[in-house]
């Protein structure tokens, strides 16, 4: 890896308000890189979480504890006027319950002492084609979306980084995860489940097979209640969650821990701290220039990606000296900008109108 040229483009990237190339950054430095040695940058190997983890295990190692937790969730970066190919096609959005063109990606990111960090990602690659029973071809994934979850959860653990609870969103909310986290990677979790997911409330109904719908079980405000799932070999403690939506709504939230040591305070607010995933989200995608990129090739828009989740680890390391959210820090920059344009212009009016 040209450890020179990742730094000069990932701050090319928070420094860019349109669209970023290999051009623009050469003229930004005047020539002296020329735009071929950032195209051979990115075009070149591709460089994967491993890698990742050589640039995000210092800045683990200083905030590190015992009680962080570690966030897994995926997001899509549109792409819709791209080239499809293995990383740039169509995934099915959750949130907008519809398929979108773009680049599906999962990130596992260590949240502890006020500070996110990325530790582990993976881009969702559809290396297969399908037929279905219409006749109709699409792409698949070699590998699901859990199974990488519990690729991630392993690189977690081999990297040994001090972590107690693995948070997510309902869709990754299987037996398998749950035992995979508590037994394989000896963490304890919290999650969410459907209203419709069935459990039992007590051992013997457990065995008996004795199941009902979640949303149908008596549990009073601001308390738990021990349960078991089915596939699941321990007992859970489960919380309802009841919010406000924005229009007004009333919304619940179900959610279930294998630490039975919490209190209903205790579950929801460790839960609150997955926001930081989205929070994440959204400005990789608009202050690390995610979705500026014009790559078009796997390699290229890989290597984007891996200088976009550095960029988000420079804003982070920065919001943590300053005091100032992404946001800010990147207003920051560009009122800087405007003011040097503004006293380049200046000058140039003094130059020529003499």
């Amino acid at each position: 890896m040209d450890n020179n040229i990742l730094e000069l483009y990932s701050d090319y990237l928070i420094c860019s308000f349109s669209y970023t190339t290999a051009t623009g950054l050469s003229n930004l430095l005047e020539g002296s890189i020329s735009h071929d040695k950032i195209t051979r940058f990115l075009s070149s190997e591709q460089y994967s979480s491993k890698d990742f983890w050589l640039i995000a295990k210092p800045i683990v190692r200083k905030i590190e504890s015992p009680d962080a937790v570690l966030i897994i969730d995926d997001s899509i970066e549109e792409k819709p006027y791209t080239d499809e190919n293995d990383i740039v096609c169509w995934h099915y959005d959750h949130c907008q319950g519809r398929s979108i063109k773009g680049i599906n990606f999962m990130t596992a990111l260590y949240h502890s002492n006020g500070l996110s960090i990325p530790v582990s990602f993976q881009l969702i690659a559809k290396t297969e084609n399908v037929v279905d029973k219409s006749g109709k071809q699409s792409r698949k994934s070699p590998k699901t979306k859990n199974e990488y979850y519990r690729e991630m959860l392993k690189a977690s653990k081999h990297n040994n980084f001090a972590f107690r609870y693995v948070l997510n969103d309902v869709w990754f909310s299987s037996a398998e995860n749950m035992n995979f986290v508590k037994n394989d990677i000896g963490r304890d979790f919290i999650m969410p489940l459907k209203s419709n997911r069935k459990v039992a409330l007590t051992l013997a109904d457990k065995k008996r097979g004795k199941y009902q719908v979640i949303s149908t079980v008596d549990i009073g405000p601001n308390t738990v209640r021990e349960i078991y799932l089915e596939g699941v070999e321990f007992p859970l403690l489960l919380a309802k969650q009841i919010f406000t939506n924005e229009d007004g709504s009333n919304g619940i939230l179900y959610l279930v821990t294998s630490d039975k040591s919490l209190d209903y305070t205790q579950i929801t607010t460790i839960y609150k701290k997955r926001w930081k995933v989205e929070e994440y989200h959204k400005s990789l995608k608009q202050n690390a220039a995610l979705e500026k990129s014009p790559t078009k090739t796997k390699v290229t828009q890989s290597n984007h990606f891996f200088a976009c989740l550095y960029a988000f680890v420079k804003l982070e390391t920065l919001k943590s000296a300053s005091s100032l959210n992404h946001f800010a820090l990147r207003t920051k920059i560009y009122l800087g900008a405007i003011n040097q344009a503004f006293k380049e212009l200046q000058n140039l009016k003094i130059l020529y109108q003499t």
